[in-house]
């Protein structure tokens, strides 16, 4: 079936994907999708406001439609044009990115490491747990609060001794 085989009001009722099938049977080769897609607004006399509201929904529609294929670059064609290693072979050529072996193997070192890390028994927290001698540490902080006590102390007396020395200036 061709599109010359249909009237103008014909082709104006039907579907915009039967329009894109008929496209491209007579165009016999695929199609970039705006090409197909301006041809059916050409067809059905859409305005630009009409494209936009269609546009998606006929994208929409040829994915799902069993019919079509892309071929990659936004080409689509007929799926039966295609046997099935061509398309499959056409969809992957793109370009394979090279692993990176070297980053691998550092991040499966560093697996080893935290494993080994994360071997902790009970018996190495209770050395941790006495390595903390809270009677020192308690000792250490009472000496750090009489030093500052003491400095403060001191500070207070310069201050009281500088307000004195003002009033007599007076």
């Amino acid at each position: 079936m061709s599109l010359s085989n249909y009237s103008h009001e014909d082709l104006k009722t039907m579907s915009m994907i039967e329009l894109a099938n008929l496209i491209l049977l007579d165009e016999k080769k695929a199609l970039d999708f705006r090409d197909v897609f301006e041809k059916i607004a050409e067809i059905k006399e859409f305005t630009e406001q009409d494209k936009e509201n269609n546009i998606a929904q006929f994208y929409t529609d040829l994915n799902v439609d069993g019919r079509f294929i892309t071929i990659g670059s936004n080409l689509w064609g007929l799926k039966r044009w295609y046997p099935v290693e061509q398309a499959d072979e056409e969809v992957t050529a793109a370009p394979k990115k090279k692993k990176k072996a070297k980053k691998k193997k550092k991040a499966d070192e560093d697996a080893d490491i935290t494993e080994k890390e994360l071997d902790i028994v009970d018996e190495d927290i209770e050395e941790l747990a006495d390595d903390f001698n809270d009677d020192e540490d308690d000792e250490f902080d009472e000496d750090l609060e009489e030093e500052f006590d003491e400095e403060l102390d001191d500070f207070e007396d310069d201050e009281d001794e500088d307000d004195e020395d003002e009033e007599e200036k007076k």
